[in-house]
């Protein structure tokens, strides 16, 4: 479970095709980073529906999938110099050293999708509904998420990860004691990234901003399940926590490091704008050695922007909340992504049923 992106797990893969000849399913589903699982139930020509779990959103693979076919990021004189990404609803620019230093994870993900039925996307319509529009026009597609929200289960979302080494309790006794939407939130994952001077500026420019806030340094905190509101959430923007940041109705300070994080900043800052950007300007490999990029005076202006009240604040709260609720209606009886994931349950019946015809 602590394999990287590009962790081979294709010893998988015999046992999984024994599996598909001793039982026939309706469908398989396969995550896009098996990328090796498309060939080994393509193969056997068993006329399974092969359906392609994205764990990304319909913005960040629209973006990527742009970059790459127009390639208007050589176009630029200079690695720092923004380009923009041609044909999409929104005007989204980037820079070279935002960019993925090598496109293995885009490779496999378009070998995942190739000859696929479908896919299914941990998103939901109304929350990037041109970018869903644009990524169905090339994929047969159900938008079906935020998936984790389908869990109503409170107690069991609070387990997940590793124990806090601070009594969850007395973190909520604390919490309630302090004004709604006044503490910082800052967590970079399961796997974070981080020099250790680059942890000493975060450490002056939190406390030069005077704000209040919690931070997550070696682990996850343990009750990200539950239901209380924090002002701001200062993320690395992996797409799950994007999600259920957007999810709870949550600003964000982001500060995006690898993988789609560039994407989904983007998408966070410039589309929903209810976020903003810390600063981080390059791309960091796995076997690269992290540096310290963002200096304290930059984390104290920016938890400041976020965190001090004032009018842009208060928007960026509000736009937030806002989608938060519709994030919630979206996995209802009714919603888009409940009425998604009907669709597809019936067009797997449907096509079952054709095939017994």
């Amino acid at each position: 479970m602590t394999a990287s992106p590009v962790t081979d797990t294709s010893m998988l893969q015999e046992p999984l095709e024994k599996l598909l000849l001793q039982r026939k399913p309706d469908c398989i589903v396969q995550d896009m980073f098996h990328h090796w699982a498309a060939d080994a139930i393509d193969k056997l020509e068993l006329d399974i529906p092969r359906i392609v779990f994205s764990g990304n959103g319909c913005f960040a693979t629209c973006v990527g999938e742009n970059i790459w076919k127009f390639k208007s990021h050589w176009m630029v004189d200079s690695k720092y110099e923004p380009f923009v990404v041609p044909d999409l609803p929104n005007r989204i620019e980037l820079t070279r050293p935002q960019l993925p230093a090598s496109p293995f994870v885009e490779d496999n993900m378009r070998k995942s999708m190739k000859n696929c039925y479908g896919v299914v996307v941990n998103s939901f319509y109304e929350l990037e509904p041109a970018y869903v529009e644009q990524f169905k026009k090339r994929n047969k597609a159900w938008i079906v998420g935020p998936v984790s929200l389908y869990n109503r289960n409170t107690a069991d979302k609070a387990e997940r990860g590793k124990k806090a080494a601070i009594d969850e309790t007395s973190i909520l006794s604390w919490l309630d004691s302090k004004a709604s939407n006044s503490v910082l939130y800052i967590s970079f994952g399961s796997s974070p990234r981080l020099a250790p001077q680059q942890i000493l500026e975060i450490a002056y420019g939190l406390q030069a901003s005077n704000q209040l806030f919690i931070w997550v340094i070696t682990d996850v905190f343990k009750g990200e399940g539950t239901q209380f509101f924090i002002g701001g959430f200062m993320t690395q923007c992996w797409w799950n926590s994007t999600l259920e940041c957007v999810c709870c109705g949550v600003p964000m300070i982001t500060w995006p490091m690898s993988a789609d994080q560039f994407f989904n900043e983007k998408l966070v800052t410039d589309v929903l704008k209810t976020g903003v950007k810390v600063g981080s300007l390059d791309w960091l490999l796995w076997t690269m050695e992290p540096q310290a990029s963002v200096g304290r005076d930059m984390v104290e202006a920016v938890v400041n922007r976020l965190m001090d009240g004032g009018e842009e604040a208060v928007e960026m709260i509000n736009k937030a909340r806002q989608i938060g609720v519709i994030a919630k209606k979206a996995v209802e009886e009714g919603g888009s992504s409940y009425e998604n994931a009907i669709a597809l349950i019936k067009d797997l019946e449907d096509r079952r049923n054709s095939d017994r015809d």
